[in-house]
């Protein structure tokens, strides 16, 4: 079942309703959160698309569309890397 809201307004002077479009899902994994690196897995290296999913994981994890630096450091933490 779909569900698809909208607003009519009653002095438009349209006869098409305004439908609004923040509350469908669209987006991957039916999330509507646009994803750092969308769909473009196809051209990082191995190690590249495992970092690209890690950021993507913990963005949706903490329910953020950016992450700061320290955010960064704490996957790549996770991933196994650490400073020399």
């Amino acid at each position: 079942m779909s569900f698809s809201p909208t607003i009519v307004t009653p002095n438009s002077s349209q006869d098409t309703p305004f439908i609004d479009r923040r509350q469908l899902s669209v987006g991957a994994q039916g999330t509507g959160d646009r994803r750092q690196f969308g769909n473009s897995y196809h051209n990082l290296t191995p190690e590249g698309k495992q970092l690209a999913e890690a950021i993507d994981a913990y963005k949706v994890e903490c329910r953020r569309r950016y992450i700061t630096t320290d955010e960064l450091l704490r996957v790549l933490s996770d991933l196994g890397y650490e400073q020399r």
